[in-house]
């Protein structure tokens, strides 16, 4: 069976797709900026680690973030059962359970739910009768499913028992994670251009140049005692994230530490009187 959909129809039907789900939960969408009435759905799947939910999104190869933000992101991975997909060819939207499908113009995004006008369709499966738009649609996004890359994987964790019992759930456990590396490296890269563009500036005006030494390589970078790595330093560092790993330069100075200073403490003791009257910190 098939229904046109427009309108406060088409986000109400969307609605009941995630909130009748039992097995499964499929969103494609090239943007991500969840509603609250869609998350408030979601979440009542939020305890059910039997219902798989897969998300595609795609477009910004350059910056994922333009395509899905991270706050959502932080929502989709609270999930016991998930898989967050991207592909930057990307242009179809499709939501689906198990039993209902829509395929439809609309981004599962606020803004075109609020104020575009969409219009979809929605596919509903009868097993007594065939419907070969809905197996043609899925057939196709599946395909397409296959072919996407995986950034995010989280899986249930069941206790083995013998053969006759039941399988009881433990936990899930995160297998893949691309996008908290992705999110994490971006805010702090953010901050590392802010610090540069405005050491430039600073040169250019011919101010005092407020230049700092990466505490791990020793290289000059802007003076920052919340940032005193310079960006690849970090990466290397982000994986651990150890504030206290002893590292090899004073911030301040670009001397020698002799494992002295840290990202808790950038700034060798001698040095901090130093410091504190040259950059008012």
């Amino acid at each position: 069976m098939t229904k046109f959909l427009k309108g406060n129809d088409l986000n109400a039907e969307l609605e009941k797709i995630f909130e009748s789900a039992e097995y499964s939960i499929i969103l494609i969408s090239p943007y991500i900026k969840l509603h609250d009435r869609y998350k408030a759905s979601l979440l009542t799947k939020l305890e059910n680690h039997n219902i798989e939910i897969t998300v595609l999104f795609g477009k910004n190869e350059d910056d994922m973030s333009k395509s899905m933000k991270q706050e959502d992101f932080d929502f989709f991975k609270q999930f016991p059962n998930i898989e967050i997909l991207y592909e930057k060819r990307l242009h179809a939207k499709y939501y689906a359970s198990e039993s209902k499908a829509i395929l439809t113009s609309m981004n599962l995004y606020g803004f075109s739910q609020n104020n575009n006008i969409e219009a979809g369709v929605l596919m509903e499966k009868k097993f007594n009768r065939n419907n070969n738009l809905d197996d043609n649609s899925w057939e196709y996004f599946a395909t397409v499913l296959q072919q996407a890359e995986l950034l995010f994987e989280k899986r249930p964790v069941y206790e083995k028992k013998n053969i006759l019992s039941s399988k009881k759930y433990i936990k899930s456990e995160v297998e893949i994670d691309k996008l908290s590396d992705f999110f994490n490296n971006k805010s702090y890269n953010k901050v590392f251009k802010k610090n540069t563009r405005k050491k430039e500036n600073e040169q250019s005006n011919n101010t005092k140049n407020e230049i700092g030494y990466c505490i791990r390589t020793g290289k000059e970078i802007a003076f920052n005692v919340e940032k005193p790595m310079q960006y690849e330093a970090f990466k290397m560092w982000n994986k651990y994230k150890n504030s206290d790993f002893p590292e090899k330069y004073c911030h301040f100075s670009g001397e020698l530490s002799n494992g002295k200073t840290s990202v808790n403490k950038p700034i060798l003791n001698k040095n901090w009187k130093k410091a504190k009257e040259k950059f008012d910190i």
